[in-house]
């Protein structure tokens, strides 16, 4: 058996950092939810379909031999009560599932809030680290002195209001897209 590779350490803190963060939203959580998120696993798994499954045929086979086996009948054929009972179970599995996935769009925003933050203070340090190479560069006698135009684009930080600026205004406005007979611009060379 091969031996994993050892993971650097601050690679490990980040893991326990994000698992005691998980361990503080389950242990947030009130009771109720905690019963309906654990009632909606359950349902969720495809043994509850079959056990559900199973019930109905057995009330609809009893409620169908009940005459010819000379028992009581419970539902008679529509199967009223059973309609009952599964509109009740329709409508609470239905409520479980959006209050499950409340909490969970909940947390979702949370987390894509969390990414957003992650990724711009990444922006800003990578247009430091090109800004830093770019004045290395510059002082180094060996290197020729050059223009780099994407280098210079690269240190410039864009601030995060303008990101999203522009996010929200591609993501609302329709745009022009080209047609196909429209020939795309070639990129430019590096």
């Amino acid at each position: 058996m091969t031996e994993q590779p050892r993971l650097p350490d601050h690679v490990h803190e980040n893991i326990e950092a994000i698992a005691t963060q998980r361990i503080e939203q389950e242990r947030s959580l009130s009771a109720e939810q905690r019963a309906v998120e654990a009632l909606t696993h359950w349902i969720g798994r495809p043994r509850s379909l079959y056990v559900f499954g199973i019930i109905v045929v057995v009330w609809m086979t009893y409620n169908s031999l009940a005459g010819v086996l000379h028992v009581r009948q419970l539902d008679p054929a529509p199967f009223f009560i059973l309609q009952g009972v599964v509109g009740i179970y329709a409508a609470l599995m239905t409520t479980m599932i959006l209050a499950t996935q409340n909490r969970q769009s909940r947390d979702a925003r949370r987390n894509a809030h969390l990414d957003l933050q992650v990724n711009i203070l990444s922006e800003q340090r990578t247009a430091k680290i090109v800004a830093l190479l770019e004045e290395l560069r510059r002082d180094l006698p060996n290197v020729r002195n050059r223009v780099d135009p994407i280098a210079e684009a690269l240190q410039e930080t864009v601030p995060a209001h303008a990101m999203i600026s522009a996010l929200e205004e591609t993501m609302t406005e329709p745009h022009d897209l080209p047609r196909a007979s429209t020939p795309l611009p070639d990129p430019e060379p590096r």
